[in-house]
């Protein structure tokens, strides 16, 4: 992890702070990364799969020095795997050994078994809590239309106030606001009110311009001198990328789905670019 840098105190610095990391983004990206920044809304980011949205959170978390905590969404997520839960064995040894020795109350047993010690503390807890140098986290909601929408409910709270209700604690919460990001493919429709909780922006494919940029970016650190004839130049990246486009719309895996046009003998290094395209 990066030192610490202070967050970017405009929509030019904003695009500086994004490009230092290798990721083209257009205008309206940048300005509303920097009203999430600025206001501490959580950013939600939909579009497409494969456009950049996960990227943004990991590209935050590397320029401005600050741990990433990524919550994965997936079908049956629920509270005890996303925000927090009791470690049930470590409760019942604490209560068979208060039984043996006998020395303690009834009363100041159960107010030790649902203590601190005993929480297990999942990612949108860990995110309330700053780290040891003082800094909120950043918080990677990703792919939230996965998840039920019993989980999405319980987000409102997280989203809005920054905090977690835990029955036997009581309220926590956060200090400082962590950075959010929540991301979703649009495979269901989010609810508007934890919409109204984000500021909202819909990540688009990137048109051919753009594209050609990113790949540009990503071929920065190609090797110099006669070693680099063993890699693909950034227009025939290009053109692979275009023909992929144009050609069927199932997922590529490899480089056997390149057309013979662009095709690349199997003794050159392959295309550094390859994850920044798929």
């Amino acid at each position: 992890m990066s030192p610490a840098a202070s967050l970017p105190t405009s929509i030019d610095e904003t695009l500086a702070m994004l490009d230092r990391a290798g990721y083209v983004a257009d205008r309206a990206l940048a300005t509303v990364l920097y009203l999430s920044l600025t206001m501490r809304r959580p950013l939600f980011l939909e579009g497409e799969a494969g456009v950049g949205k996960t990227e943004i959170a990991k590209v935050l978390a590397k320029e401005l020095g600050r741990p990433l905590i990524r919550l994965q969404c997936y079908e049956g997520l629920d509270v005890a795997s996303a925000v927090y839960e009791w470690n049930y064995a470590a409760q019942m040894i604490e209560i068979r050994l208060s039984e043996a020795s006998g020395d303690r109350d009834r009363t100041s047993v159960a107010e030790d078994v649902f203590s601190e010690r005993f929480l297990v503390k999942r990612p949108i807890l860990q995110a309330l809590e700053p780290t040891i140098e003082g800094r909120a986290p950043v918080l990677l909601i990703d792919e939230l239309d996965r998840a039920d929408e019993a989980f999405e409910a319980y987000l409102l709270e997280v989203l809005s106030d920054f905090q977690v209700t835990i029955p036997e604690l009581g309220t926590i919460r956060a200090s400082e606001p962590p950075i959010v990001i929540v991301t979703t493919n649009r495979t269901r429709e989010i609810h508007d009110a934890l919409k109204r909780r984000c500021l909202y922006h819909w990540v688009d494919y990137p048109d051919a311009e753009r594209e050609l940029a990113i790949v540009r970016a990503r071929c920065r650190a190609r090797p110099s001198g006669s070693a680099s004839r063993w890699w693909p130049s950034s227009r025939s990246c290009g053109r692979w990328s275009c023909s992929r486009r144009r050609a069927s719309p199932r997922r590529w895996t490899g480089r056997r789905h390149l057309p013979n046009s662009t095709r690349w003998p199997s003794t050159r290094r392959w295309c550094p670019t390859r994850s920044a395209c798929s």
